[in-house]
């Protein structure tokens, strides 16, 4: 059977995927030719990340497709409940990247308390000659011990952000529809472990607690922090979006950051991917990543792998 890992997987799932038989194809076909290079290799597995969209088209026009893999968490640019509807299966690995979006969080937490996200840019144009001035300008940092973050959406990365913000020393809140209360367990070292009760309040109590905000849902149909929720935060609050774009109104955001209610951003995804507004990519007080979260090398790993073995229970199953 052969596998198209259009958008890349790890050597480890390549070569899992291998040893038990398989054809790994990891050519990059464009989105237009898809259809046609599907039908035309008989592909059985598509596997993809965010730059490849499996739509009803694509699914209705490709009978030999018996899996669509997402490596990560969000399937929204897979038709999922369609093609599980016509005997595909749709997996994704949404434990796999938990760990990196999460230390991608605290890389913007870090850089915006201490104002990194504006001395990278200002230090290589003038730090030879202003550098007293510059140092002056950055001196007013924060500490995030002692901060409260707010989280809201509280799944498996969520939790990962908080096991981070715990162990930083910070007072956690957060807000989530399907959880109620959840221990979040910490790890130390000669296994000593330690839980810690985290309960839950809706997202308006949320915002007017928080130093910090970090946003962890599913794609909506409507920003969750829009310009009423910046209006009721604290002055000087942060806010991280690792999530999805559109989930902050990035309209609502710029004209928080200029009215001082938001002192930084720190943005890895935005409303208008691939090519985000001018607007948002220029403002000084936003921490940019071009949307990385699960772009590490152990992340990629472990969704290399998990996906291998999925897809091989599952084929595995079918022989049976």
């Amino acid at each position: 059977m052969k596998i198209l890992a259009n958008d890349g997987i790890s050597q480890s799932g390549v070569k899992k995927l291998e040893e038990a038989g398989f054809e790994v194809i990891i050519t990059k076909v464009a989105q237009e030719q898809l259809t046609n290079y599907i039908n035309k290799e008989k592909i059985h597995v598509l596997l993809v990340r965010s730059s490849t969209e499996v739509r009803k088209d694509l699914i209705d026009s490709c009978p030999s497709l018996k899996i669509i893999g997402r490596g990560g968490v969000g399937m929204d640019n897979i038709d999922v409940a369609y093609a599980r509807k016509k005997g595909i299966n749709v997996i994704n690995t949404p434990a796999a990247s938990s760990s990196s979006v999460a230390e991608l969080v605290f890389a913007h937490l870090f850089g915006g308390v201490r104002y990194l996200y504006d001395s990278n840019r200002n230090m290589p144009l003038s730090g030879d000659t202003q550098f007293k001035n510059l140092k002056k300008n950055y001196s007013g940092g924060t500490e995030l011990r002692g901060k409260t973050l707010g989280i809201i959406g509280l799944g498996r990365i969520g939790k990962a952000v908080a096991r981070i913000a715990l162990g930083v020393g910070m007072k956690v809140i957060a807000s989530d529809d399907k959880v109620g209360e959840t221990d979040i367990t910490l790890h130390f070292y000669n296994d000593q472990v330690v839980k810690v009760p985290i309960k839950t309040e809706p997202v308006a109590d949320l915002i007017q607690h928080s130093d910090f905000i970090t946003i962890h849902v599913p794609e909506q149909k409507k920003a969750v922090l829009g310009k009423k929720e910046f209006e009721k935060m604290k002055n000087g609050v942060g806010i991280i979006n690792t999530s999805r774009g559109g989930i902050v109104d990035e309209v609502a955001l710029i004209e928080a950051l200029e009215n001082g209610k938001v002192a930084f951003a720190g943005l890895d995804v935005f409303e208008n991917e691939p090519s985000p507004a001018i607007t948002v990519l220029m403002d000084h007080r936003i921490s940019l990543s071009p949307h990385i979260g699960a772009a590490t090398i152990e992340a990629q790993d472990r969704i290399g792998t998990e996906l291998a073995e999925q897809i091989i229970s599952i084929l595995k199953e079918e022989k049976v």
